[in-house]
């Protein structure tokens, strides 16, 4: 009862949406959302055409409109109607603008930055989701790649530690598979971040899916599925062929058939046959759980297929005009960016010298400073000097008045004494004796009067030539006063010519020029095995400096795996290349028999 009256209303609800001429569709990319206006005639391909244009995106084939139904998704069809498809009945409909299909090279592949863009996003949320598995060194190296497309290049001014405090860079899993304190990761997120200098946040963005892509859960849709037996596995479906695992090994296929060995895909209800190209071969045959199911097998197969092909055929005209684009774009911002560089190192030069003219003048003005210090010393020393001879020769000059006083009045007492004389002869001896003492005494001080007259004529000329002394040092300040100038503005030491405008960058690309930039592209396909080896490299370096901090009690069987096929020497591409060898033949009954 519940159910006809839940199904009578969602027709209603249809019929309502049909009657109107509009309807609201939210399209959810991996930065931003979008709504739209839509139409009721609208069919996929015109809303998928709309949200393309909105992106600046032309690589379309790649991607889709993805919508939840129940407990699965679904891709929007590009030849149906919107509103006929079983898309979510309450509106602004919800569609999830997401990569579809999978390069097999991202690097040969992507020619739009807009399209390298959103695939990076993608991966990346993957990995952080753990959809993807990522082993812990690998996950260190991606992170430092995704630091610099956020940042740029590495400034130890800026980038101080705790910058990256708020970033989610690591999956969950990892962090926990080591006794390791955020600060220690971010130590060596850093440390790697800082090798990349001089990349743009493109070229960081491609090293990150360069390395994502030889994941082994990279670009792979996973499915459940029986074969005749009734052996539960999984079936992958990735830009290479099809794969089967068992159901605990998503890294390792049991078997691989690639694209390029079958000649049909069809489904029955739940029952999927796929033809191999030899008809000696028996139909490769498996069961799903759903016929919805079925139906986004058969479409990722067909797309996966589709685009397998036209990777090796010629490039058609509009693919071949944008490579031509994206080549020309790459080769201009190559010139602009060793442009800027060329600018920002005459810049940094043009301050360097400006600082060391700040430095010269600062170092002149402290020394004027310090010699100016000295004088002010100098003076005071000198003025202190002058008062204590002032005030010497003042004491020795009051001594002389003293002593002159002291002689006068000697003289009188020899008057006096003259005068007694005469009263006796004993009196007058005594007298004489007197006198004569007396003389002496005034002789004594009229000589002492006459070096201390002579003293203070000489303390007199110490304090002329003290004063001269303090005239000399207060001429000196003033010159070292009037020498010491401020420095110039930094402003004023810059070239006037350092400014530069955009309208300086045009340029026109020659002949010459195209076949430089392909023969330097070529330099750098051959470059690209030894910069693979320094790759592995780095990862096994820091897998070494955090293996001892590793907890194994919390290892995932995933990570388990990883480290056997490790051990073992098999990689995404090695496997492959095993499995393909075999015989069509023998890896269909192998998968019969599993």
């Amino acid at each position: 009862m519940a159910s006809a009256i839940a199904a009578r209303l969602m027709a209603l609800s249809t019929l309502r949406r049909k009657q109107a001429k509009h309807f609201t569709v939210r399209i959810c990319t991996m930065e931003s959302d979008l709504e739209f206006s839509c139409e009721v005639k609208w069919k996929g391909k015109d809303l998928f055409d709309l949200v393309c244009r909105t992106l600046g995106l032309r690589e379309t084939w790649f991607f889709g409109l993805q919508y939840e139904i129940k407990d699965t998704v679904a891709w929007l069809k590009m030849d149906k109607k919107v509103l006929d498809q079983e898309v979510p009945k309450e509106e602004p409909i919800i569609l999830h603008f997401l990569a579809k299909f999978y390069p097999e090279d991202a690097e040969e592949e992507l020619v739009q930055d807009a399209t390298q863009h959103l695939f990076f996003l993608q991966v990346k949320n993957k990995i952080l989701e753990e959809e993807i598995h990522c082993p812990p060194e690998a996950s260190v190296l991606l992170a430092s790649y995704a630091v610099h497309a956020k940042y740029g290049d590495y400034d130890a001014k800026l980038h101080k530690p705790g910058f990256l405090s708020q970033e989610e860079l690591l999956p969950k899993r990892v962090i926990n598979l080591y006794q390791m304190t955020a600060e220690m990761w971010e130590e060596r997120i850093t440390a790697c971040y800082a090798e990349h200098r001089g990349r743009t946040r493109d070229e960081a963005e491609m090293e990150y899916l360069k390395i994502a892509q030889d994941l082994d859960m990279y670009g792979v849709n996973y499915f459940s599925i029986r074969n005749k037996k009734g052996t539960d596995l999984l079936l992958g479906v990735d830009a290479l062929g099809l794969h089967i695992y068992e159901p605990d090994n998503r890294l390792t296929p049991k078997c691989s058939f690639p694209w390029n060995e079958i000649r049909n895909i069809s489904y029955s209800e739940k029952e999927f046959a796929i033809k191999p190209l030899y008809k000696k071969t028996n139909v490769f045959k498996f069961n799903s759980s759903r016929l919805r199911v079925n139906k986004l097998i058969l479409q990722l197969c067909i797309g996966n297929h589709d685009l397998f092909v036209r990777r090796r055929r010629v490039d058609c005209l509009e693919v071949q005009q944008m490579k031509s684009q994206a080549l020309e774009e790459r080769a201009r911002k190559q010139v602009e960016r060793q442009r800027s560089e060329r600018e920002k190192q005459r810049e940094k030069h043009l301050r360097e010298e400006a600082e060391r003219a700040r430095d010269d003048l600062e170092r002149r003005l402290m020394q004027l400073k310090d010699e100016a210090d000295m004088a002010n010393e100098a003076l005071m020393r000198s003025e202190q000097t002058a008062d204590l001879l002032a005030e010497k020769a003042q004491i020795a000059e009051e001594e002389a008045q003293l002593l002159a006083q002291k002689a006068a009045e000697a003289g009188l007492e020899m008057q006096r004494i003259k005068v007694r004389a005469l009263r006796g002869q004993e009196e007058r001896r005594i007298m004489e004796q007197k006198m004569l003492e007396a003389e002496m005494l005034a002789l004594k001080m009229a000589e002492e009067s006459e070096r201390r007259a002579k003293e203070a004529e000489q303390l007199k000329q110490d304090l002329q030539e003290a004063r001269e002394s303090e005239r000399r040092a207060k001429n000196k300040l003033l010159e070292i006063t009037s020498q010491s100038v401020s420095p110039p503005p930094l402003a004023e030491l810059m070239p006037e010519d350092l400014s530069f405008s955009r309208e300086n960058l045009s340029f026109d690309f020659k002949d010459t020029d195209m076949k430089r930039l392909s023969m330097e592209i070529e330099k750098e396909k051959v470059e690209y095995m030894e910069k693979s080896k320094h790759l592995q490299e780095q990862l096994n370096e820091l897998k070494t400096e955090i293996e001892s901090l590793k907890l194994k009690e919390r290892e995932t069987p995933l990570d388990i795996l990883h480290n056997q096929n490790r051990e073992q020497g098999t990689s995404k591409h090695s496997n492959f290349k095993k499995l393909t060898l075999q015989s069509t033949k023998s890896r269909v009954a192998f998968f019969e028999e599993l």
